[in-house]
C-alpha cells in the first residue's frame, strides 16, 4: 500500500535531516489537496525550534525527486500534501492484475494461533436476528484476520448446562401434554413459549404417543432435556448453514463439567485463596483484581453459575494453545467483561489474551414501523424468517454495514429493493456491470490483453479509481484493528461509486481506440477483483449478471 511507502520515506528523510525517529499522522485530505497529507512538520517544529513551514520545506526538498510522487506541496501553517505519481498508482493495479485476490494476503499475524468465539447461545430456541448480527460480525472479522496471516479457529459455545435447559425441557413437556389434550398446564412465566416448541411437541406425540402424558419426574426430565437439546442444536446448525457460515468447533458448556475442567479451575482458585464461602454460596474475589463486587461461582443449591463455567471455558481455551481469543458478545453482556478479566488475572493468564467485542441490539423496521418482539413470550422474527424474506446476501451485508457499537435498525423494505438505493445491490451491480463489459467487448471484437496499455489511464476518473484500489489493504487492516466490518462495506460502496462515475463519464469500449479500451478494461478488472474479494470476505455473492 502506498501509504506505508510514504510513511517509510518520510521517516527515513526526517531522521536524515533531524536525527529523530518521528511519530506522525498521514491522512486523506479534502478533494484538491493531494492523495495524502501529513502533519509531521507541525508536530516537530517546537522540538526542532524551527518554523513548521521551514521544517516542511526541508522535507519536501529531499522528497521531491522520489519517483513515488508526482507533486509535493507545503500548505497552510506547515501541512505537507502528496500527490502520487502515475507509475506508483499503476503499480498497484499491476499487482492486483498479476496476483488476483492473493494480492491482499499478508503475514502480519505470522500464523499466530487465535480464536474467534461468536454466535454463542442458549440452545433454547431458534437464532434471533441479534444472533445473526453477531454471527456475521464474527465471520467477517475471522476472515480478515486469516487474510492478514493469523491461524484462526471459529468457535460457537453452546450454553447447554444449567437451569435454562431444565426450563426448556419442562416447557416442551407442557406443550407435549397440551397437544395430547391437557388444558390445565401452563408454561411458567420464565419458560419458553414460542411456536417452535408446539411443532416439536406434535412431532414427539407422533413418535411417543401418550407415553409421558401426566408423567413428570427426573427420568422424564432427562429424556425431554436430551431431545429438546438435540432438536435445538440441529435447528441452529441448519440456520448457520443457511446464513452461509461455518464453524470449526461447537463447544459444549456441559463438557467442561463432565471432563473436570470446572473442578480443576475451582481447586486452582481455592489454592490461591481467591474464593471463599458466604451465605451458603461460593464466591470469587473479583474485587481483588478489578473495581467491582465479588461474584458467586456456586449457588446455595450447589449449582454452578454461568460465570464459573465461562471461567473454565476460557481456561480451556488457554490450555488448547490459543495465544489470543476474541469473544463477540451482545451489549447485555457488557457487565461480564471486567469480572472475566479478573478471572484471567487470577489464573495467571496475560491481560492481552482475552479480547471482547461488544455489539448492540437489532430492531427490524417494516413499512416504516418498528417490529415489536419478545423472545420469552415467543413473539419474534427468527433469523431464518429474515433470511427467507430478504435473502442471505442482504442479511449478511446489512449486518456488516453498521458499526457493531451502534444500535441497528434493519430496514427490511430497503434490503428487498432491487435498485441502486440498496447498498448491497449497488455494490453487486458494479461487479455485474464489469462482467457485462467483458461480454460486450467480445461481441465488439475488442481484444483484451491483461496488463497492457495501462499508461493510457490518466484522466481524473481513472486516477480516482486507481487511488481507491490502493486503499483496500489499509481498509482490511483498519477493520481488524478496530473490529469494524462496516469500514469494509463503506469502502466497497465508495469504490463502486467511483467506478460507476468512471463508467458513466468515459467510453470504455471504443472499437476505434482499442488500446484505450484495453487500458480501461484492465482498470475495470482491477475493480472487479477487489469487489469480489471484499464481498467474499462479507460472505456475499458477486454475481456476473443482475
Amino acid at each position: 500500500m502506498l501509504k506505508e511507502k510514504v510513511k517509510e520515506e518520510l521517516e527515513k528523510i526526517f531522521y536524515q535531516l533531524f536525527g529523530e525517529k518521528p511519530h506522525f499522522n498521514l491522512e486523506i485530505p479534502p478533494e484538491g489537496f493531494g492523495d495524502l497529507s501529513s502533519n509531521i512538520a507541525l508536530r516537530y517544529s517546537k522540538v526542532l525550534k524551527k518554523n513548521p513551514r521551514e521544517v516542511a520545506e526541508d522535507i519536501v526538498k529531499e522528497l521531491s525527486k522520489n519517483p513515488l510522487f508526482q507533486k509535493i506541496e507545503v500548505a497552510g501553517p506547515g501541512f505537507i500534501n502528496f500527490w502520487f505519481s502515475k507509475d506508483a498508482l499503476l503499480g498497484i493495479l499491476k499487482k492486483i492484475l498479476d496476483l488476483g485476490e492473493r494480492a491482499f494476503e499478508k503475514n502480519i499475524g505470522n500464523s499466530l494461533k487465535i480464536q474467534f468465539e461468536y454466535g454463542s447461545a442458549n440452545p433454547t430456541g431458534p437464532f434471533t436476528v441479534g444472533h445473526g448480527r453477531q454471527i456475521v460480525i464474527g465471520d467477517v472479522l475471522a476472515s480478515v484476520y486469516e487474510i492478514l496471516g493469523f491461524d484462526v479457529t471459529r468457535e460457537l459455545y453452546l450454553n447447554d448446562a444449567g437451569r435454562q435447559i431444565d426450563l426448556l425441557a419442562y416447557s416442551l413437556w407442557v406443550r407435549y401434554n397440551q397437544v395430547l389434550g391437557r388444558e390445565d398446564l401452563e408454561i411458567p412465566e420464565d419458560g419458553y413459549k414460542g411456536e417452535y416448541l408446539i411443532d416439536l411437541a406434535k412431532k414427539l406425540v407422533e413418535e411417543w404417543k401418550d407415553k409421558y402424558l401426566n408423567v413428570w419426574n427426573e427420568d422424564v426430565k432427562k429424556i425431554f432435556r436430551k431431545r429438546a437439546l438435540e432438536e435445538m442444536v440441529k435447528g441452529m446448525k441448519k440456520t448457520i448453514e443457511k446464513i452461509g457460515s461455518e464453524f470449526d468447533v461447537f463447544y459444549s458448556e456441559s463438557s467442561l463439567i463432565e471432563d473436570g475442567t470446572v473442578n480443576k479451575v475451582l481447586e486452582f482458585l481455592r489454592e490461591k485463596g481467591y474464593i471463599y464461602e458466604k451465605e451458603g454460596a461460593t464466591w470469587f474475589k473479583v474485587s481483588k483484581f478489578v473495581d467491582e463486587d465479588d461474584k458467586v461461582l456456586i449457588k446455595r443449591d450447589g449449582s454452578f453459575t454461568y460465570f464459573l463455567t465461562d471461567i473454565a471455558y476460557h481456561y480451556k481455551k488457554y490450555e488448547r494453545g490459543f495465544k489470543k481469543v476474541f469473544d463477540i458478545w451482545g451489549s447485555d453482556h457488557h457487565g461480564h467483561i471486567n469480572r472475566m478479566r479478573a478471572a484471567m488475572k487470577a489464573l495467571g493468564i496475560s491481560e492481552d489474551f482475552l479480547n471482547v467485542i461488544i455489539h448492540q441490539f437489532v430492531t427490524l423496521k417494516k413499512s416504516g414501523e418498528i417490529v415489536k418482539m419478545s423472545t420469552r413470550a415467543g413473539r419474534f422474527i427468527t433469523l431464518n424468517d429474515l433470511i427467507d424474506e430478504v435473502g442471505v446476501d442482504a442479511v449478511r451485508y446489512f449486518f456488516s454495514m453498521v458499526d457493531p457499537n451502534t444500535h441497528m435498525v434493519f430496514d427490511v423494505d430497503l434490503a428487498k429493493m432491487k435498485t441502486m438505493e440498496n447498498p448491497v445491490y449497488y455494490v453487486q451491480y458494479a461487479h455485474a456491470r464489469i462482467s457485462s463489459l467483458f461480454r460486450n467487448a467480445k461481441e465488439k471484437n475488442i481484444k483484451f490483453v491483461k496488463g497492457k496499455n495501462l499508461d493510457l489511464l490518466e484522466n481524473e476518473h481513472e486516477r480516482k479509481v486507481l487511488r481507491k484500489l490502493d486503499l483496500f489493504d489499509e481498509v482490511l487492516e483498519d477493520v481488524a484493528l478496530t473490529f469494524s466490518p462496516n469500514k469494509l462495506t463503506r469502502y466497497l460502496e465508495d469504490l463502486s461509486h467511483d467506478f460507476h462515475v468512471f463508467y458513466t463519464h468515459n467510453t470504455i469500449l471504443d472499437p476505434e481506440n482499442p488500446k484505450l479500451s484495453n487500458a480501461r478494461l484492465n482498470l475495470s478488472l482491477g475493480v472487479q477483483i477487489v469487489i469480489k474479494k471484499g464481498l467474499g470476505i462479507l460472505g456475499v455473492k458477486a454475481p456476473d449478471r443482475m
